[in-house]
């Protein structure tokens, strides 16, 4: 596990530095305020990453998949036409703000130009890196941008946001403030474990006792069958091994076989890969393995990003179903809420998830926004391609 995050001391500077663009609002020094768009390779080096860095670990969300370590090495494999730009907001001349985003001429299969924010498939989340207290700096910037720069574009669309917290309340009062047309075009719910319950305590509510006296009665067969073994693992050692032998499981497995397993594209391996490796270097990455007899039976890779984690991949050895491998990793994996800067953890599962649904109580409310951009004619569109998506005019977020 990653060290957690200090909560005493002395503030980051970043911190301050918000601090500072607050106190604008109230008549003090301004700090100066730059929106900017670039060319998302102009941030592959070693100072913008580090200021990148920064950024993530004051952000007032986090969002693993736009940091540094995971977006970048999805932006060369993804975007090898260099099509994504990367919008930025520079404060005094730090980074306080970052969002990749793209042109399209296809919405959803229509030939409906638009922006939208980047993502692909494997990234599970699209909030913005934004400095906590900057965030209607953000979206107010964001936005005047995008009205200034429309092209083609009729409005702004934004994938995987979650409902609530301090992004999307700062989004709904820029909207607000602007008058523009806004909508929410998807919502769904996906599972989250969030609960002051010790783990014992959580498994016993969570599952019917039916189901844990039969997790047990599989527990036990399995250690029948030989050593059984979990590794928890946080640190560096061995990651190029655990790679190797994960994307070798998955595989072997379904995934492998219907063509959607990882090591299927030389460009999801590679991102793997090196999101694992750059996770791991900077402590925020967990490793836990189920193993038998030193062979992994079924594995889990968890981004630790304080305030919470997020699940992103598992598999199991198919060959072991019967004994229900991935589900006694998970019950493990409840252990992560013991830690001090984990207080929940995002599954990424899709929406009624038939294993962790029914494991995890919680949920997370996941939406798609379109937002209104340009011109009165522009928005005047937009507002007919909502009513045509939705049956419904559009009302703000």
């Amino acid at each position: 596990m990653g060290q957690d995050l200090p909560i005493t001391g002395p503030k980051p500077p970043l911190l301050r530095l918000a601090e500072g663009v607050g106190a604008s609002q109230t008549g003090n020094t301004l700090p100066t305020v730059r929106g900017m768009v670039r060319d998302w390779r102009s941030f592959d080096r070693g100072d913008r990453v580090a200021a990148w860095d920064q950024l993530a670990q004051s952000a007032s969300e986090p969002n693993p998949f736009y940091e540094s370590w995971f977006l970048l090495p999805a932006l060369e494999q993804f975007d090898p036409h260099h099509r994504v730009q990367i919008f930025a907001i520079e404060a005094d001349g730090q980074l306080i703000g970052l969002l990749p985003l793209r042109r399209d001429l296809s919405y959803y299969g229509n030939p409906i130009p638009h922006l939208r924010g980047w993502t692909h498939d494997n990234c599970f989340l699209g909030t913005p890196l934004v400095l906590e207290g900057c965030e209607r700096l953000f979206w107010a910037e964001l936005l005047r941008w995008a009205d200034a720069h429309p092209r083609l574009a009729l409005f702004f669309h934004f994938l995987h946001m979650p409902v609530g917290g301090a992004l999307h309340e700062a989004l709904k009062r820029e909207i607000e403030r602007s008058g523009r047309p806004a909508a929410t075009v998807m919502l769904e719910e996906r599972a989250l474990l969030e609960s002051d319950l010790s783990p014992e305590d959580y498994f016993e509510q969570s599952l019917s006792t039916k189901k844990r006296k039969e997790l047990r009665r599989q527990e036990r067969r399995l250690a029948e069958a030989g050593r059984l073994e979990i590794e928890e693992v946080s640190d560096c050692e061995e990651i190029a091994e655990w790679t190797r032998e994960f994307l070798e499981l998955e595989a072997k497995g379904w995934k492998g076989k219907n063509g959607s397993a990882l090591a299927n594209d030389d460009r999801t391996r590679r991102v793997f890969k090196r999101a694992l490796s750059g996770a791991a270097r900077r402590g925020r990455l967990q490793r836990l393995t189920l193993r038998l007899d030193g062979r992994a039976i079924a594995m889990l890779a968890n981004f630790i990003a304080p305030p919470g984690a997020f699940s992103f991949k598992t598999t199991f050895d198919e060959d072991y179903a019967r004994f229900s491998p991935g589900v006694l990793l998970q019950r493990n994996n409840l252990q992560i809420l013991q830690h001090g800067s984990v207080g929940w953890i995002d599954s990424c599962a899709a929406s009624d998830h038939p294993m962790i649904d029914h494991f995890w109580r919680e949920r997370r409310s996941i939406a798609r926004y379109s937002i209104g951009i340009g011109g009165g004619l522009r928005r005047q569109a937009f507002d007919k391609i909502v009513r045509f998506e939705t049956g419904a005019a559009s009302g703000g977020i």
